[in-house]
């Protein structure tokens, strides 16, 4: 008998839908469970785009409409709760761009007539606030039972508008006179969830809702979103092993690139890593590796705004930060690294007890990929189809052992760099250095540390080494000798592979790479 197809649920955020239709579903109902023995009111989740969060408001809606049938099978349906049915309003702003001020209005406009008629609301000259809280206090009467509201990228307005100081302002008004009915509609409330992207500080836009209880951190809600290990190997099989036939490959192998290129989340202090599900769910539909997340939304402000900063990339990527920082982001100043992280571009690595901070890394492979090629083109906006070609160039070089070739093709791409690009801080050109090396895929290194400083760039083979020092307005002869006197070869002096040792000077007049000395 042939085995059946598993049908997943690509884009699928509807959670009667996807049972009605026996799509894949990883079961996440205990979580609901768990929200509801909690006992607060008011729950906040913030998740990377793309995790599962929409779906996870859609079975919170259905779950408390009573809709039993549909949680057949699944944790929450061997529990004591009583499926009576609650009023649910889902305010889903995940609908629009909101690019123009405007847009907002329509959205709301239409969510709140469907209400109004439903609930028997008559429809008033009133703003938007207040035709908030007479719905809610309406559904409440008209059933008898409190009402639930599920928000659903509820930052949306804003984070479209990080660069827009007037849109982004009369957004934030506009969402905190919607907001502030979750406080003074409270006795007619029985539970808000709200999700996003980021948890915004400062600039609050929950009046002034004190008891707001946020679940991002908390490790009993590390899995709510996203596929863990378990349940990748529980409920993925047949894909994997497609996977791997395709590739003409063992399922170990299969696995073992898939958590190279979509695992690595962590979203809690002791949580596990998390699959990012977007990702797994569209390499087991199609039986390939690929760029599925980064397709969905490109990190160029997030970029840009790494390049505007004036930071050590290769530092932010890779440093120790405080958790209250990382929980909260200030959008007058708005952090980067508080941005990649909530963003989805970093997670956590590790934890430290004693400082109350976290490490953080870039997830995996995929997510590497396509920030480090944003990073890329925010820094040298290059022409477009030299990418390629020119990194092929210092590739080949690196690999036939032939560091002219690879000087020639870095040569070719500073030339490239259009004038208006500010390139005459030191810091952004070690920064292009630094993101070109991880580009280029080999064993590339930035900024190794030493017993007796630190090599700029470090290239291995199997046949070569390169150990690369650059300098600004300096000379090449400089950086050799500063290669000789820190001793930085030391290390190599008992390796078998050739050993290239070059100095490179940059010039912050001509904007190119001036000169560069090789010695082996």
């Amino acid at each position: 008998m042939e085995e059946k197809k598993v049908r997943y649920p690509i884009g699928q955020q509807d959670f009667k839908n996807l049972r009605e239709r026996s799509l894949l579903y990883i079961d996440k109902t205990e979580y609901i469970r768990k929200i509801i023995d909690d006992g607060s009111q008011y729950f906040f989740l913030a998740r990377p785009r793309r995790f599962g969060k929409s779906l996870f408001l859609s079975t919170l809606r259905y779950f408390f409409e009573g809709q039993r049938d549909l949680f057949k099978g699944l944790y929450i349906d061997s529990t004591d709760w009583d499926w009576e049915p609650y009023p649910v309003l889902r305010l889903d702003l995940n609908t629009d761009r909101y690019a123009e001020q405007g847009k907002l209005d329509g959205v709301l406009d239409r969510l709140f007539r469907g209400w109004e008629e439903k609930y028997g609301v008559e429809v008033k000259d009133e703003d938007y606030s207040q035709r908030f809280s007479t719905i809610i206090e309406s559904a409440h009467k008209k059933t008898g039972q409190q009402v639930v509201i599920l928000v659903d990228e509820y930052d949306k307005p804003l984070v479209g508008n990080l660069n827009k100081d007037d849109n982004f302002e009369h957004y934030r008004a506009k969402l905190a006179s919607i907001y502030s009915n979750f406080k003074s509609s409270a006795e007619h409330i029985r539970l808000v969830f709200l999700t996003g992207v980021s948890r915004f500080s400062k600039l609050s836009v929950f009046s002034d809702l004190n008891n707001l209880k946020d679940i991002t951190f908390a490790d009993e809600f590390a899995d709510i979103c996203g596929i863990t290990e378990k349940e990748l190997l529980d409920n993925f099989r047949p894909g994997i092993d497609l996977l791997a036939a395709k590739r003409r490959t063992g399922y170990e192998e299969a696995c073992r690139l898939l958590k190279k290129n979509y695992d690595g989340y962590r979203f809690a202090l002791e949580g596990s890593d998390i699959y990012n599900p977007w990702s797994v769910l569209n390499a087991m539909s199609e039986s390939r590796i690929g760029g599925y997340w980064n397709a969905t939304g490109a990190a160029t402000v997030i970029a840009e705004a790494l390049r505007d900063a004036d930071i050590d990339i290769e530092y932010t990527l890779n440093a120790y930060w405080d958790l209250a920082a990382l929980a909260g982001l200030d959008l007058l100043n708005a952090d980067p690294t508080a941005l990649l992280y909530q963003t989805g571009y970093l997670t956590i690595a590790d934890y430290d007890f004693e400082s109350d901070s976290v490490k953080l890394k870039v997830p995996n492979e995929e997510v590497r990929k396509g920030l480090f090629n944003d990073l890329l083109n925010a820094y040298l906006k290059p022409k477009k189809g030299t990418v390629k070609s020119i990194i092929d160039g210092i590739k080949d070089g690196i690999k036939a052992g032939e560091p002219e070739k690879m000087m020639k093709s870095l040569d070719a791409y500073f030339a490239g760099i259009p004038y208006d690009l500010k390139l005459e801080n030191e810091n952004n050109f070690h920064n292009i250095f630094y993101v070109l090396a991880t580009i280029i895929g080999i064993d590339t290194k930035a900024e190794v540390h030493t017993s007796n400083g630190r090599i700029d760039l470090l290239i291995e083979t199997q046949k070569y080494i390169y150990v690369i020092e650059l300098k600004y307005d300096g000379t090449p002869e400089q950086a050799l000798h500063q290669i000789d006197e820190k001793q930085y070869t030391r290390r190599f002096a008992t390796d078998s592979r050739k050993l290239f040792k070059i100095g490179v000077n940059f010039s912050s007049e001509t904007r190119r790479i001036e000169s560069w000395k090789i010695e082996s």
